[in-house]
C-alpha cells in the first residue's frame, strides 16, 4: 500500500507536466496554424529535390545520349543530313521513356553549305587558320586578293569611307573584353562585327571581311557563327580567323601593308523541310498551363555541338526521364522541346510560337538550356514588365531550397528559342552554368564530347529538373 502511494505521488506530477506541455503546444499552434504546414511543405520539397539529384547523379542517361549523338552523328547544321538524323535519334529516345506524347513539328529552315576547305593566306607568307561564317557567300573557286585594312569597330567604316575601303579586305579585330566577369557580356560586346561586318563593309566597296574569332582564349581554333546580309547591299564573303592568327596579322600590319588571298566556296541553297522534336507529360490538374524545357537540336558543322547545344537537349530530355522514373505526376503539362535552327535562322522557335499562339496556349514558364554543360550556377528570369515582378517575388522564395546545391536566381535574359513566347506573359528562364570556358569551344571544331564533364552535365540536369518540379508543384500567381 505504501509503495502504491509512492508510485502515484511520483507519476501524478509527471502526468500533469505532460498535460501542461501539450496545452502549450496546442495554444501555439492555435495562433500559428500555418507554421507546421509550411515546414512540412518545405521538407517535402527538399526531399523531392534530393531524390532528383540522387537519381540524376546515379542513374542519369544524359551523358550517354550526348556521347552517342555527337560521336555517331556529329555536326547538325539545319538542312543537313546530320540535323535530320538527330531529329529521329532524339525522338527514338523520347519514345522509349513512355511519355504521354512524342511528335515532330515541321518547319522550313535555311540550307547553307560550307563547301571546300577555306584558305586565308598572307601573300608571300603564312596561311591563317580560318573558317567561313555561316550564310557567307563564296569567293568562287578563283578566290579574291586584296590589301588588308584593320578596324576595331563598325563605326570606323563610315570614317574611312569608300575611298579607303573599295576593293580592300577588311579585318575586324576587336577582341572580347577580358574585364567582363560574365563572358556572355564580353561576347555580346564584340559579336556585332561578326554579324554585320560583311554587310557594312560591302556598302563601301570591300571585297571580303576577315573577323577575329569570338573567344577570350588565345589558340589556333577559328570560330564560326552566323552573319547577316542586308538585302539592299552587295554580298561579300565573311570568314573568321583564330585569335592567335588575328594577333599575328595585326602585328604584320604594324610592320607595313599586307595583302591576303581568300578563298571559300560556301553557298546558300533553297530552304529545306526539317523538324523540332516535342514530348510531353499531360498535367493532372491544370493541363492548360504549360511548362516548357528545351534546347536547340541544330549545331554548327565544324564540330559536333556537344556544349552548343547538345548539352541543352539532353538536359531537357533528362528532366522528362527523371520525373517519370520518380513516378512524379505533374499538375501542369510538362513539355520538352528540341528546337531546330537556332544557329542560323530561329525557324523552329518561330514556328513553335506561331503554332502555340494559334492554339491559344499559355506557357506559364519556359526554360532554355543553351549555355553549355558546365557546372550550374543558377537561373536568370525574364518576362513582360507588367508580370515580371509578381512572378519573380514568388520564385525567389524557393531559392533557399536550391542554395545547398550552389544555385541562385537573378534577373536577366532567357534564351533565343523561347523569346518568341514572351508575349504569352509567362516567365522565361535561362539556365546559367559557369561560363568561363564556354567560349573556348563555342562554334569550333573542338566542341566535342571530350570537352564535356559528365558530373557537371548531370548537376545541370538535376538543377533544371528541380526548378521545373518547383514551378509545377507550386505554380505562379499573377497578382
Amino acid at each position: 500500500m505504501k509503495s502504491t502511494r509512492l508510485l502515484l505521488m511520483v507519476y501524478k506530477p509527471k502526468q500533469n507536466f505532460v498535460r501542461s506541455v501539450y496545452a502549450v503546444i496546442i495554444g501555439v499552434l492555435a495562433f500559428c496554424p500555418f507554421s507546421l504546414s509550411q515546414e512540412s511543405t518545405e521538407d517535402k520539397d527538399a526531399l523531392m529535390i534530393r531524390k532528383i539529384y540522387d537519381h540524376v547523379l546515379e542513374k542519369g542517361d544524359g551523358y550517354q545520349w550526348l556521347h552517342d549523338m555527337t560521336t555517331q552523328i556529329g555536326g547538325r547544321l539545319a538542312g543537313s543530313d546530320g540535323a535530320d538524323k538527330s531529329v529521329y535519334f532524339t525522338k527514338n529516345i523520347l519514345d522509349s521513356l513512355a511519355l504521354d506524347e512524342v511528335y515532330l513539328q515541321e518547319c522550313e529552315v535555311p540550307h547553307w553549305e560550307r563547301g571546300e576547305p577555306e584558305l586565308v593566306k598572307i601573300m608571300g607568307g603564312k596561311e591563317l587558320r580560318s573558317t567561313a561564317l555561316g550564310r557567307s557567300v563564296g569567293t568562287g573557286p578563283e578566290g579574291v586578293e586584296g590589301e588588308v585594312i584593320e578596324v576595331f569597330s563598325l563605326d570606323t567604316l563610315e570614317k574611312l569611307g569608300e575611298k579607303m575601303l573599295k576593293d580592300k579586305i577588311v579585318f575586324f579585330n576587336r577582341p572580347m573584353d577580358p574585364k567582363q566577369i560574365r563572358t556572355f557580356n564580353a561576347y555580346g560586346g564584340a559579336v556585332d562585327q561578326r554579324v554585320w561586318g560583311a554587310t557594312r563593309a560591302a556598302q563601301y566597296g570591300a571585297k571580303a571581311v576577315i573577323v577575329r574569332s569570338m573567344s577570350l582564349r588565345q589558340d589556333d581554333y577559328p570560330h564560326t557563327g552566323t552573319l547577316a546580309y542586308d538585302e539592299n547591299s552587295p554580298k561579300i564573303p565573311g570568314l573568321a580567323i583564330s585569335t592567335n592568327d588575328a594577333n599575328y596579322l595585326s602585328q604584320e600590319l604594324k610592320n607595313g601593308s599586307v595583302r591576303l588571298f581568300v578563298r571559300n566556296t560556301s553557298k546558300n541553297l533553297p530552304p529545306k523541310r526539317s523538324h523540332s522534336v516535342i514530348a510531353e507529360i499531360k498535367g493532372s490538374e491544370f493541363p492548360e498551363e504549360i511548362i516548357l524545357v528545351g534546347g536547340h537540336l541544330d549545331s554548327w558543322d565544324i564540330g559536333s555541338g556537344a556544349h552548343d547545344d547538345g548539352a541543352g537537349c539532353v538536359h531537357a530530355m533528362q528532366v522528362m526521364q527523371t520525373l517519370k522514373a520518380l513516378n512524379y505526376k505533374p499538375k501542369r503539362t510538362l513539355r520538352c522541346v528540341l528546337f531546330m535552327n537556332e544557329e542560323n535562322g530561329l525557324k523552329g522557335a518561330l514556328t513553335y510560337a506561331d503554332t502555340s499562339n494559334a492554339r491559344k496556349e499559355f506557357h506559364i514558364a519556359a526554360l532554355e538550356s543553351d549555355s553549355g554543360g558546365f557546372t550550374p550556377r543558377g537561373f536568370s528570369f525574364d518576362a513582360e514588365a507588367e508580370v515580371f515582378a509578381p512572378y519573380f517575388r514568388q520564385i525567389v522564395e524557393w531559392e533557399g531550397l536550391l542554395e545547398p546545391y550552389g544555385i541562385h536566381f537573378w534577373k536577366g535574359g532567357s534564351g533565343a528559342d523561347i523569346s518568341p513566347l514572351k508575349s504569352q506573359r509567362g516567365i522565361l528562364i535561362g539556365f546559367r552554368p559557369d561560363s568561363q570556358r564556354y567560349f573556348d569551344y563555342h562554334h569550333t571544331e573542338i566542341d566535342n564530347i571530350d570537352a564535356v564533364n559528365k558530373r557537371e552535365l548531370d548537376l545541370g540536369a538535376a538543377a533544371i529538373t528541380s526548378l521545373i518540379y518547383l514551378l509545377d508543384s507550386k505554380g505562379l500567381e499573377r497578382e
